[in-house]
């Protein structure tokens, strides 16, 4: 800079030094060097501003620097918060996905634990319903075989029917002297004859084919006019019984068919022995014609009663042994198996013993009425007697609507 602006220097440093005499003599050396140092002066000025206009450059671009570096650092701030987040957030997501590594490997255990014990559960569930059909199986067969055997005994009880009644009547005619026929005397082959007044009282047996009873009562109505060849046979009395068993009674529609010239009465097994009684009591008069008709109206009277008891005792046996057979059924459901166990162990070691009838012995009624006595006295001593009048209520109450036996029982 010295070398540049040397005139401009000498100018300064000659002004400085400058004599009186340099003043008058040398003052035109003074004068032109004071132009060239004007020149440099000048071009000092403009190299003044000119630095100085680069220094505004330079200050501006400094302060475009430092706006630059303020944003950069604000940006670097904000950069280093954002990544600080990021990290915070990286962080949590390692966290949450080790915890949820945690949680897999626990899921994936608990899930093989259930499978396993799903699984097991359904062979144990396959267990028990097998066991389940395995036991319905067995109960539907049980139940199956006992309908096949009950069936059976009604078919071979059926098919029985004829000789049981036959030994029965047999039986009866023994025990009260009264004639058998084993051979009749006139066209046809009855199931039993007896001869009662000289004449042929005819016992006609008749069961169902099958188990299906729906066609029985047609069967009965059938037989009713079969019979009529009988009658028509000279000795032969035009009463005719037939003699059904007693598990059908509920089917048959009417026991008594008057058919003109003659009558049919269907009776059952248990009714024989009085019926053939009640008939025999007319021996006791020579002629038949001769009873007058209070004696004729007793006679029926008797037999009516003999039937309607006869009939009623059958229902009421029925309707018990239904009841029975339902309490049995639902005690093998309904029980704990421990106490079901139990009762059939006391039930095997219970014996019922009823009276034992003799042939030779006859059931007196005072015997009967005697231990009826003693079974009301024993009952009531318990408090187990009702009251006169409450027992009369009872005793009149029906034992279920029917009015189709009902019907039956007017009718015979």
């Amino acid at each position: 800079m010295n070398t540049k602006f040397e005139k401009l220097s000498l100018f300064f440093d000659t002004v400085k030094t400058i004599g009186f005499w340099k003043r008058i003599f040398g003052w035109r050396y003074v004068r032109n060097l004071s132009y060239d140092a004007y020149k440099e002066f000048n071009e000092l000025i403009d190299l003044l501003v000119h630095t100085n206009k680069e220094f505004d450059d330079v200050k501006s671009s400094i302060a475009v620097l430092n706006n630059d570096n303020e944003h950069l650092k604000s940006e670097k701030n904000r950069f280093d918060k954002s990544l600080e987040i990021m990290q915070t957030r990286f962080d949590a997501v390692n966290k949450e996905n080790a915890q949820l590594k945690n949680e897999n490997i626990v899921f994936k255990q608990k899930e093989s634990d259930r499978q396993t014990k799903y699984e097991s559960d359904v062979s144990t569930l396959n267990s028990i319903r097998n066991l389940i059909e395995s036991d319905r199986k067995k109960e539907t067969d049980e139940k199956q075989q006992n309908e096949i055997k009950r069936l059976q005994s009604l078919k071979d009880t059926w098919a029985k029917h004829q000789e049981s009644v036959k030994q029965a009547i047999k039986s009866i005619c023994e025990k009260h002297t009264i004639q058998y026929v084993d051979k009749v005397p006139f066209r046809g082959t009855p199931d039993s004859t007896i001869k009662l007044c000289d004449e042929f009282v005819i016992f006609d047996a008749k069961s169902p084919a099958s188990d299906d009873l729906e066609n029985f009562p047609a069967y009965l109505k059938i037989q009713t006019e079969s019979v009529k060849k009988y009658v028509k046979e000279e000795g032969v009395r035009k009463d005719v019984f037939l003699v059904i068993p007693s598990n059908t009674v509920d089917v048959v529609e009417s026991f008594a068919y008057n058919m003109a010239d003659y009558n049919v009465y269907v009776v059952t097994l248990d009714v024989l022995e009085p019926l053939i009684l009640t008939l025999k009591r007319i021996e006791d008069y020579e002629f038949v014609n001769q009873l007058s008709p209070e004696e004729r109206e007793n006679i029926c009277r008797i037999i009516g009663k003999f039937a309607h008891m006869t009939k009623r005792r059958i229902q009421i046996d029925q309707f018990f042994a239904w009841e029975f057979l339902e309490i049995l059924t639902k005690s093998k459901s309904d029980l704990p198996k421990e106490i079901l166990d139990k009762v059939i162990e006391f039930e095997k070691s219970e014996k019922l013993n009823p009276p034992q009838e003799k042939r030779d012995k006859q059931i007196l009624n005072k015997d009967l009425e005697s231990d009826n006595k003693k079974i009301r006295k024993e009952a009531e001593a318990k408090g187990i007697i009702f009251p006169a009048t409450i027992e009369k209520k009872l005793n009149a109450l029906p034992l279920y609507n029917n009015e189709k036996s009902n019907k039956n029982e007017d009718e015979l």
